[in-house]
């Protein structure tokens, strides 16, 4: 029986009319194939759509790392727009869509890597698409050619610390400085193994090694350039996925609020835009992880000719920012995560504030957002759609919001 592939989820599936989904089909393609738990996991395409190219990786077949190599990339960056434009639509919102920045392939300088041991040695790469199956990636086209240099290192740390009944979740992120590893889901340290780590970090040249939140080697501080400053992020802590992403990101943010003089960081992180925006304006500071909050405190003092910065470590969730504290400030950037910010936006838009950067890695939660901003009096002026997550579903963006 065929089928007619309708559309894309969110996750870059192909879905049927009748609700099937189709692993790495493309819109207005016939497909055949055995289903299962709704899903036909490995469909044969039968009439393909001149959108449909030959994947770039070799590994994309059996890799989960990728979702949409086997679209163009005219076509992907198509439907990353209409992502945004769509959740848009839904909310009744309309507003000047950019055209989408596109991070280059071998970019992404953060990644989570599986690690599994076997009976003949050790697997490190992706998982497979809806699989516990770990798929090795030694020609991956997707990340940065430091990361690709720290697979060895990451084999080394599975064959020392990964049980024989679960994988290793392996954070590894490319700094100035060399490659920073964090090791979760471990084996607990002993004497034996703490002693064989730091031997790995040197062997490997590693910047810094942390293993199970603990951090063991710290052979060179693993900055990250934020504007004129250098943080050192906690390990594993979130970090915007490519350069050229954070970089299309702050201009962005940059634009949104040119010419304020006070300016209030919501979800600030480790400082991704309160450190660049503090080039030209006072910047508070507020996330919920005082642990990021004090890297990006140090990365602020180490930095000469920034205006002053403040930090307030607080749960945006449950104590947003209230009217009387953002009339301290003339405009607002708010990056939440994928959850967005429902209560924060309610409380901007009572406010008396005149305009909003908001960046959103959700375009959904973004519109509901966006929504409630415009309800309360502001306009959307325009909405920058990024793509550092290069051939996977998802899509960011940035948006300016002026009263």
């Amino acid at each position: 029986m065929s089928h007619r592939i309708e559309r894309l989820s969110l996750k870059g599936e192909g879905l049927t009319g009748d609700g099937l989904t189709v692993a790495l089909a493309l819109p207005g393609e016939e497909v055949e194939g055995e289903a299962e738990n709704g899903r036909i996991a490995r469909p044969r395409i039968v009439t393909p759509v001149a959108d449909r190219v030959r994947p770039p990786c070799r590994h994309f077949a059996s890799c989960g790392g990728c979702a949409l190599q086997h679209g163009s990339d005219a076509f992907v960056a198509g439907w990353k727009t209409q992502v945004v434009e769509r959740a848009l639509a839904g909310q009744g919102l309309e507003a000047p869509v950019r055209p989408i920045l596109t991070s280059p392939p071998a970019s992404r300088r953060r990644a989570v890597l599986a690690g599994r041991r076997t009976k003949k040695g050790v697997l490190v790469g992706f998982h497979a698409r809806a699989s516990d199956v770990v798929t090795e990636i030694p020609d991956c086209r997707l990340l940065h050619p430091d990361l690709m240099a720290a697979l060895p290192a990451a084999a080394a740390a599975t064959l020392l610390g990964a049980s024989r009944k679960g994988a290793l979740a392996i954070t590894v992120t490319r700094s100035e400085d060399g490659v920073d590893m964090a090791v979760a889901e471990a084996k607990p340290l002993d004497t034996a193994l703490r002693t064989d780590l730091a031997a790995l970090a040197e062997t490997h040249d590693l910047a810094r090694l942390s293993w199970n939140g603990e951090q063991l080697a710290e052979r060179r501080p693993p900055r990250q350039a934020m504007g004129r400053a250098h943080v050192v992020p906690p390990a594993g802590a979130f970090l915007q996925a490519t350069e050229a992403g954070q970089a299309a990101l702050t201009q962005a943010v940059r634009e949104a609020l040119d010419g304020a003089r006070k300016v209030a960081d919501l979800f600030a992180g480790a400082g991704t835009f309160a450190l660049p925006l503090a080039e030209t304006a006072e910047v508070q500071a507020v996330e919920g992880s005082a642990a990021m909050l004090a890297a990006l405190d140090r990365g602020w003092r180490g930095a000469p000719g920034l205006k002053r910065v403040t930090t307030e470590a607080r749960d945006l969730f449950r104590r947003p920012l209230l009217p009387v504290e953002l009339a301290r400030v003339e405009a607002v950037v708010i990056d939440p995560p994928r959850a967005g910010a429902e209560a924060q936006c309610a409380e901007i838009a009572r406010s008396d504030l005149a305009r909003v950067a908001m960046v959103s890695c959700n375009p959904v939660t973004f519109a509901r957002d966006a929504k409630r901003l415009c309800s309360g009096g502001f306009r959307l002026d325009w909405v920058q759609p990024v793509d550092q997550f290069r051939w996977s579903g998802h899509v960011e963006l940035a948006a300016q919001f002026s009263r």
